[in-house]
């Protein structure tokens, strides 16, 4: 077997986050919330003015994008001035959600399951307006590590592959094995990982299903030394180029006749990820990581189906045109 290792990324189903947009989910959702708990108890009061609670807060959130996409005199002091006022409103939401969700009635297992969903939200609330409080109003830079990409697809990870279009991709980044006909025989799934800490992992799963391998080719992304050392054990030939200055002997290695016809082999994945991509797997519609890595389950299986199915349908017309010619 002659095998291929390339990773591509799966867009989540999210909208492009920002702070204050984000803000408007966790606050959209906590009055989704009190909706259910009026509509199923008609009785229940404080709420009365729950409709202008969204318009309100949706108009505010609106503005704030507005200026802060656009240009023009005082941009700062009016981008101050339209935060303040969301801001506002937000702790005013929070006030009231706090003071009222004990009043909330609590009936049955679907109640309580809602009454806990907006505990989540209001934890999430008060999260985003210190964000957008500490972003917009103090001009504090936000570490990565506490940004959120999505309230509700919150696996999803914010990926930069040093590509110009799109500069930046939102979802997770998926790894995939192929071999010589096209056919994909390991994906993964990668959690928070780069490429070059999943070789040994892949290879690993691959060489317990599949013991007549004879080479296994990766781009300069999957590069260690200690990758191609393990490789090296188990592996006749380990196309991974080096990323960095070559020694002597490394470029002699990557320059042999053998190295670079396998290289050049391994491109033939770009065309698995476009087949791949082009039949639904560039972007999951489905919602929770469960149902995320399900659909690329499902995905592969289709590609590997259409591949074997197109490869019989070839060898039946080929019998066909043989009989003909006797």
């Amino acid at each position: 077997m002659h095998l291929k290792t390339d990773s591509f990324v799966v867009e989540s189903n999210v909208h492009f986050p920002t702070d204050y947009n984000l803000l408007w989910d966790c606050s959209r959702k906590c009055l989704d919330i009190v909706k259910f708990f009026q509509r199923k108890y008609p009785q229940m009061e404080g709420w009365r003015k729950q409709k202008n609670w969204r318009q309100e807060l949706k108009s505010q959130m609106r503005e704030v994008g507005r200026i802060s996409s656009s240009g023009g005199k005082n941009k700062q002091e009016k981008l101050a001035k339209a935060t303040e006022l969301y801001l506002s409103k937000n702790r005013l939401l929070l006030d009231k959600l706090v003071s009222e969700k004990g009043h909330l009635p609590i009936c049955n297992m679907k109640d309580l399951a809602k009454y806990y969903e907006l505990e989540h939200y209001i934890q999430l609330l008060v999260k985003h307006i210190d964000l957008v409080d500490r972003r917009i109003l103090k001009g504090e830079v936000i570490p990565h590590a506490e940004k959120m990409m999505s309230i509700f697809e919150d696996y999803t990870e914010w990926v930069v592959k040093g590509k110009s279009h799109p500069s930046v991709e939102l979802g997770k980044k998926l790894s995939i094995t192929s071999d010589q006909y096209g056919l994909i025989i390991h994906h993964k799934v990668m959690h928070e990982e780069q490429d070059r800490d999943i070789v040994v992992e892949i290879t690993d799963s691959v060489l317990n299903k599949y013991q007549l391998i004879d080479s296994m080719s990766f781009d300069k992304g999957h590069w260690s030394a200690e990758n191609k050392a393990l490789l090296s054990l188990e592996i006749p030939n380990v196309i991974l180029p080096k990323l960095g200055k070559l020694t002597a002997r490394e470029k002699e290695i990557e320059e042999s006749r053998k190295f670079k016809f396998l290289k050049n082999k391994h491109s033939a994945i770009e065309s698995n990820i476009n087949e791949l991509e082009h039949r639904g797997l560039d972007r999951c519609p489905d919602r929770s990581y469960r149902h995320f890595k399900t659909y690329i389950a499902w995905g592969v299986c289709a590609y590997n189906l259409k591949k074997i199915g197109k490869k019989i349908l070839e060898n039946q017309f080929k019998e066909i045109l043989e009989k003909q010619a006797a």
